[in-house]
């Protein structure tokens, strides 16, 4: 396309962003309309992408990080013939794949959801990675951020990553607009201070007019051509352009136009121009799966103690040699995670995301995308650092392996700022998710296995001290299951525990067993979903469930075995163990004692429920 046509197909694009936002009674047509120019020129001349096969591997990848622009990235879809103009006029009506922010369980040609900002220059990080190191066919990465989330920390992570790693196969454009939802921006138009921000992290810079479509194009060209340092285009545009009584206005933010005839016939009406977008070059075909022989690890039952950390390090380097799509991510703490034992075996599909636990779940996401199965470690409690980028990430579908180490008061002396006392609960409210819990050194293995099939978010929760081997190396562990460790006719309570709870539960059972209580046990590994039948079972069998779990109250295993009663059917009589108070520095078998979740005051409260008193 010549200039007067960019020109003309970026108006266009305001126009369709215009008229799908006012069909719809809802959108951000004025982000949508300060980026066409930016959308038209990229789309016109840059990308190389096959629409009619999203999977090819040497498409150009785009990520529209500001979100809510969303009527721009569909206009634009209409350009390319992905949509006609009947869907466009769907957009944000219930059954439509127009949502208001774009997700890839709808759209083929969506990476990832988007819409919380500071995400897409993030997700867009780790497909470059994978470009870089896996892939290899040659595809560039496009990110369309507002200036906005700028001022989010995960945008900085992402920068200083793509910057450490020299992804020249990355660029980022920041459509620099002014204003944000309530008002300016922190920084207005000032290019120059996003520029050295992004210089400061190893990045080369260019900052241009963002509706000089020939300026666009020259800035686009010096991005491809940069080699070494990935390329941010700082554009300076003005919200709602086009159109003189919005442009550059306050208050306009998230509402569709109240005159919208009027705009679009200042824009010059609605037109037809269609995008030829370069094709792809022939690439080889991505990664092929391949699955060969490999041999878990295997520990003795009633050997020697196995910290589940380190049976989970074992099991995913003997996982990763009969997986060639498995990945693995750390935030710096491999050591204490033992991830480290894949990164020894397989440095190749090894990725060290340093103290930065955003861009390591966002960096798994977008390995995700690109068809890797990745396996993203740290402790616990930092997860709760990410929590934003794990909750896209089921928007989006993702199928990621997340690995919480150091769990609950058991880790002892570190104190509570190292303690995971809230995972359970935070990866249960995930949509979709997976949780598990495993207690000794086989299921920790067979776990690890199993989580590579599994569809979502998956979450698995592991034990920095040792514990007894309590499971044969064969025994299997199927999703959604228990175990049920002792049973009698006599039984009068069942235990329900998982993790470091469970040789707890089994001591305090037979020092029950000694004063004439029989009791049943319960290794409830599979959190969500929960065993619901062998819960029932357990209730009808004996009267009464005791929950004992080294997890906060709320929301964790004793809420779990909860929900498996919430059927209409009576709930059984019900107590739970948990850490209620704040604990502190002390050994482990002190912090379990202290929290209550120990044999000695399992054994207590068993007592008191089976003799009919109220355990509070």
């Amino acid at each position: 396309m010549n200039t007067g046509e960019l020109v003309e197909l970026a108006q266009q694009l305001r126009v369709d962003s215009v008229r799908a936002s006012a069909a719809a009674g809802s959108g951000h047509p004025t982000s949508s309309m300060s980026a066409a120019d930016l959308m038209a020129v990229l789309f016109a001349h840059h990308f190389r992408y096959d629409f009619d096969r999203p999977a090819h591997p040497g498409n150009d990848r785009f990520v529209l990080s500001k979100g809510h622009a969303s009527p721009l990235l569909y206009s634009v879809y209409k350009a390319v013939g992905a949509v006609d103009d009947e869907e466009l006029l769907t957009f944000r009506t219930l059954g439509s794949r127009l949502e208001g922010h774009p997700t890839p369980r709808r759209l083929p040609w969506v990476e990832t959801a988007t819409g919380s900002l500071g995400q897409g220059l993030p997700v867009g990080v780790g497909i470059a990675l994978s470009e870089k190191r896996l892939d290899r066919t040659g595809y560039r990465v496009w990110v369309l951020c507002g200036d906005s989330e700028m001022a989010e920390g995960s945008v900085w992570e992402a920068a200083e990553q793509a910057g450490h790693e020299h992804l020249d196969n990355l660029t980022v454009v920041v459509d620099v607009n002014r204003l944000g939802q309530r008002g300016p921006t922190r920084h207005g138009h000032d290019l120059d201070a996003y520029a050295r921000r992004f210089q400061a992290f190893g990045w080369h810079t260019v900052e241009v007019d963002g509706h000089d479509v020939d300026a666009i194009d020259r800035a686009y060209g010096e991005a491809v051509s940069t080699k070494g340092q990935p390329t941010a285009i700082l554009a300076r545009t003005l919200k709602g352009k086009g159109v003189a009584d919005i442009e550059d206005r306050e208050g306009l933010h998230g509402k569709p136009l109240k005159n919208a005839d009027d705009a679009i016939a200042e824009l010059g009406g609605p037109r037809d121009l269609r995008i030829q977008v370069t094709e792809p070059p022939a690439a080889r075909m991505l990664h092929s799966v391949h699955t060969g022989p490999f041999e878990l690890p295997r520990f003795e039952k009633g050997g020697d103690e196995v910290a589940t950390r380190n049976a989970f390090g074992q099991a995913l380097a003997a996982l990763g040699s009969g997986r060639s799509d498995v990945v693995a991510l750390d935030g710096e703490v491999g050591d204490s995670t033992r991830a480290e034992f894949f990164a020894k075996e397989h440095p190749d599909r090894y990725f060290e995301c340093y103290i930065a636990e955003q861009q390591m779940v966002a960096v798994a996401v977008g390995l995700a995308a690109r068809g890797w199965v990745p396996y993203a470690t740290t402790f616990a409690a930092f997860l709760t650092r990410a929590y934003d980028f794990i909750r896209m990430a089921s928007i989006s579908g993702s199928g990621l392996n997340l690995i919480g180490s150091h769990a609950g008061v058991a880790i002892g002396q570190d104190g509570p700022s190292q303690m995971g006392l809230e995972d359970l609960a935070m990866m249960r409210a995930v949509h979709g998710s997976t949780v598990l819990y495993p207690c000794d050194a086989n299921q920790t293995a067979r776990l690890v296995a199993e989580m590579a099939g599994l569809e979502g978010v998956r979450y698995l929760r592991t034990s920095r001290g040792e514990s007894p081997v309590i499971y044969g190396p064969d025994e299997e562990f199927p999703i959604g299951g228990s175990k049920v460790l002792r049973s009698s006719g006599q039984d009068r309570m069942t235990i329900v525990a998982a993790g470091v709870t469970v040789p707890e539960a089994l001591a305090a059972a037979d020092a029950l067993e000694g004063e004439g209580i029989s009791v049943r046990v319960i290794d409830l590994y599979s959190v969500k979903p929960v065993d619901r039948p062998t819960l029932r079972r357990a209730a009808e069998e004996t009267g009464c469930l005791l929950t004992v779990e080294d997890h906060h109250e709320e929301g964790g295993l004793g809420d779990a075995v909860l929900d498996a009663f919430l059927d209409g059917r009576p709930v059984p009589r019900l107590v739970r163990l948990a850490v209620r108070s704040m604990p502190g520095s002390g050994s482990p078998d002190e912090q379990l004692h202290a929290a209550g979740i120990d044999a000695e005051s399992i054994a207590a409260a068993g007592k008191l429920l089976v003799e009919g008193a109220v355990v509070r």
